[in-house]
This record gives structure tokens, C-alpha cells and sequence, in this order.
């Protein structure tokens, strides 16, 4: 605010136009000595008044992108990832045990959704667990099939 109570508006970057009749036409190089001939604005002699010289381009010597080792190998995109889980987990988050499927996994925060999960052997468990939707290992079969679960992998 002013003195006199007058409201002051602040100008920004972004409302700013050019007056009416202010644009000019682009000039245009290299048309004759009349009109912004003879070197058109690239200073004299060199590669780069000659010609236009690919970006990346070293002068001749062996650019970086061939003096960089190549990345070998393959890295297939149809490779499935399991997210697992230990019987150890599975004893920890279900001690009454019961059915266990990736939807109660990730409820209980063990997985994230949407991935395919496998149940891996490390550790013991006493408990029934009945397995839908998941995969497992050999060991992990044989742990919760000898304490009396079962594994449907749908």
C-alpha cells in the first residue's frame, strides 16, 4: 500500500507481453552479402563455421560413448519376481495358523500387492497351514505338509 491508500499491483515474469507491433521477423543468415551475409553470425574460419558438428563429436579422437565398456548380458522382461516369505515369517504372523493367501499376507504387511509371493523353508513351525495362490519351495512343502497344512497353488 501506498500513502495514499492506492492498491499496487506487482508485475511478474509471466505477464509480461511485447508491446503491440513489437515482434520482429527472425533474420535470416546467410542470404548474400545484403542481409547478414558473410560469416552469418559464426565467427571465421573452424570446423564449426564450416559446418554443423554432431553434439558428442570429440574433433576426431575416440568419443566417450565407444571408450566406455559395453554392458554385456541379457536381462529378460518376462522374468518373474517373487517376494518371499520364510516359514518363520508365516509362524510369526499366523501363530494359530490356518489359510494363508497373498491377500492376508499383505494385509498383514508382510508382502506388497499385485507380485507374485513364494514361501521359502528357513525355520520350523508346528502349525497347519493351508496355502492358496503362493508358491513354495521343496523344504517349505515338506514342513508344512509333515505338520499337517496343505498347498493349492492356484
Amino acid at each position: 500500500m501506498t500513502e495514499n491508500n492506492e492498491e499496487v499491483t506487482i508485475i511478474r515474469m509471466h505477464d509480461l507481453r511485447p508491446a503491440p507491433g513489437a515482434n520482429k521477423d527472425r533474420i535470416r543468415v546467410g542470404r548474400g552479402e545484403g542481409s547478414k551475409g558473410k560469416t552469418s553470425g559464426r565467427g571465421t574460419k573452424g570446423t564449426k563455421a564450416r559446418y554443423q558438428v554432431r553434439p558428442g563429436f570429440e574433433g576426431g579422437q575416440l568419443p566417450l560413448y565407444m571408450r566406455l565398456p559395453k554392458l554385456r548380458g541379457f536381462k529378460s522382461p518376462f522374468k518373474k519376481v517373487y517376494q518371499v516369505v520364510n516359514v518363520s515369517t508365516l509362524v510369526e504372523l499366523f501363530p494359530e495358523g490356518g489359510e494363508v493367501t497373498v491377500e492376508a499376507l499383505v494385509a498383514k504387511g508382510a508382502v506388497r500387492g499385485g507380485q507374485p509371493v513364494k514361501i521359502l523353508g528357513d525355520g520350523e513351525t508346528t502349525v497347519a497351514f493351508t496355502l492358496k495362490g503362493v508358491k513354495a519351495s521343496a523344504s517349505a512343502k515338506a514342513k508344512i505338509e509333515a505338520a499337517g497344512g496343505s498347498i493349492s497353488e492356484e
